[in-house]
């Protein structure tokens, strides 16, 4: 019997100390992953921002234009503004322009003022749309639209395609994050470091601006009186300018 109750005394203790082993090292084994887990969160990090850009040909051109009518009754001008209107929409469809879109429509009574008295003079009426075409067509149609009533040219923008854009982009970002990892590299080997992982990256887009190269404002008259027979466009190129930031540790 009191073998009996030696020997179960025994594994009882033995069993306590086990757990008690376990217990231990257990807990410091979670201490020092903890511990670890706090270093490695508290490591330095260093941030730099990379830049890339890239230039494309414009080959294409975003046109407004359209017709402007003055006359002395509301109907007789809006009866011509429909009329110039309606040739010139017709002969960008029959160039297979891109995009076309009526942008703007108004008609308006016009007034004199004299010693505070307003009198009415008579009736403007605006008609406008934009479209997209080749750069190298435009010159011939913009010449034509005139002739087939258009008044005014309100603005004239080169940009590139969207295809074009898009590769540019992509393009613009790798030259952001090359330009961004060898800045890192460079100040890092110059003080014997190395960086461990990329923990955070931010991209400052990729844009797209349009290039404005012309933009005016020309009346019947004015287009009148112009004898070139055909007006010289010339496109140009469009930049992609792109930003990318790299939180580096090491």
């Amino acid at each position: 019997m009191n073998r009996f109750f030696q020997k179960n005394l025994w594994q009882g203790i033995s069993l306590v100390v086990l757990s008690s082993l376990i217990l231990l090292l257990g807990w410091n084994g979670f201490d020092r992953s903890s511990t670890a887990f706090a270093q490695d969160s508290s490591a330095p990090t260093l941030t730099v921002t990379g830049k890339g850009s890239e230039s494309i040909e414009t080959t294409l051109t975003e046109v407004r234009l359209g017709v402007e009518v003055e006359g002395k009754t509301a109907r007789e001008v809006q009866e011509e503004s429909a009329q110039r209107s309606t040739a010139v929409v017709e002969l960008l469809r029959s160039r297979d322009v891109q995009n076309l879109e009526t942008t703007g429509i108004r008609l308006q009574p016009q007034y004199d003022y004299n010693d505070g008295t307003r009198r009415l003079k008579g009736y403007q009426a605006i008609n406008l749309v934009t479209f997209r075409v080749i750069t190298e067509e435009i010159g011939n149609l913009l010449d034509a639209a005139v002739n087939v009533g258009a008044t005014r040219i309100d603005s004239v923008t080169f940009t590139a395609t969207d295809s074009a854009i898009e590769q540019a982009q992509k393009q613009a970002l790798r030259t952001a994050t090359r330009n961004a990892k060898a800045q890192a590299d460079a100040v890092l080997e110059t003080l014997n470091l190395r960086s461990q992982s990329v923990i955070n990256i931010q991209i400052d887009g990729a844009n797209a601006p349009v290039s404005p190269r012309s933009q005016s404002l020309r009346t019947r008259g004015d287009m009148a009186a112009s004898s070139a027979p055909s007006s010289p466009v010339v496109g140009g190129e469009q930049e992609i300018e792109a930003q990318v930031t790299l939180q580096i540790r090491y």
